[in-house]
């Protein structure tokens, strides 16, 4: 398998990794996300989707905290990329963060996994 990294960004709060895992994209978002951090998420999914890649996994698991804001630029990428064709799939979800997506309901629109092996294993979505 491809583990190729595509790129990185980082505040005091939130560290963003990009990296190609076969014909995923594999962003993995550490720390905050929140109104302050929430571009350094917004623009490597815009960039990877730019790039031709239609599935994103958003690998959850070091995710320490999602807001309104962070669960927008989600849905967003969601949406961008089923118009390309593909989707983004979520794995690894602390149940704080989780629980952000169960109470507005939001886990109903995303292929959620509870690991990124799963995430990747499953290409419909």
């Amino acid at each position: 398998m491809d583990r190729g990294t595509v790129g990185s960004a980082q505040s005091g709060r939130l560290l963003v990794e990009v990296r190609e895992e076969g014909s995923n994209a594999v962003v993995t978002p550490a720390g905050e996300l929140d109104h302050h951090t929430a571009d350094l998420l917004r623009e490597p999914l815009e960039d990877c989707l730019a790039k031709g890649f239609k599935r994103l996994v958003i690998d959850c698991a070091r995710l320490e905290f999602c807001d309104s804001t962070g669960l927008n630029v989600l849905l967003g990428a969601r949406l961008k990329a089923e118009a390309a064709g593909g989707g983004v799939a979520l794995a690894g979800m602390q149940p704080v963060v989780a629980r952000v997506f169960e109470i507005t309901g939001a886990d109903a629109v995303f292929s959620v996994h509870d690991t990124l092996e799963a995430a990747l294993a499953d290409e419909s979505g």
